[in-house]
């Protein structure tokens, strides 16, 4: 019974950061609902699984440097408000070193958001795709912002297996 309450906590951290993914892509917001939701659940996965007191502080850290370096990112205009708390509830359950994949993952799968939103957007592509749902419409819209949601996504779901969160999970 214990394996299963580890399992569903763990599930927490890639079923919210998709759902933030899906409304972001679908309505550019994502709730600060979901930030809370993932930042609140970190506390019972973590001591579910039983980690240790000092890597629960180094998590905290990692997520108040994410915190950080999120609003850097929305004070220059990278990323939106919501992106921001995204990216530091990604970087509380991911810790070090897993963080630094987090950040390079997400930045890659920024880039190449950036670049298909370019491709759908441009002269060759747009005209096909207005027809299509309005949030995808909106996607093809030139000079609308971008869903950097779903690149945060990507990056953490891409670093979450070689979080040190997993690897307790793994131990059992």
């Amino acid at each position: 019974m214990l394996h299963l309450v580890q399992a569903l906590l763990v599930a927490v951290f890639p079923a919210l950061v998709i759902a933030a993914a899906l409304r972001d892509l679908t309505s550019y917001t994502i709730p600060n609902w979901l930030s809370l939701a993932l930042a609140a659940a970190f506390v019972p996965a973590a001591l579910a699984l039983g980690l240790p007191l000092p890597a629960l502080g180094q998590h905290l850290g990692v997520g108040a440097l994410g915190l950080v370096a999120g609003m850097a990112m929305f004070a220059l205009g990278w990323i939106g408000g919501g992106d921001a708390k995204l990216f530091a509830a990604g970087a509380l359950w991911l810790g070090w070193p897993a963080v630094a994949t987090y950040g390079v993952l997400t930045g890659m799968a920024g880039g190449g958001l950036a670049l298909s939103l370019l491709a759908l957007r441009s002269g060759y592509l747009r005209p096909y795709v207005v027809t299509g749902p309005a949030w995808f419409s909106r996607l093809a819209e030139p000079g609308e912002n971008v869903p950097y949601g779903l690149a945060i996504a990507i990056g953490a779901l891409a670093a979450f297996p070689a979080s040190p969160f997993m690897a307790a999970f793994q131990g059992f």
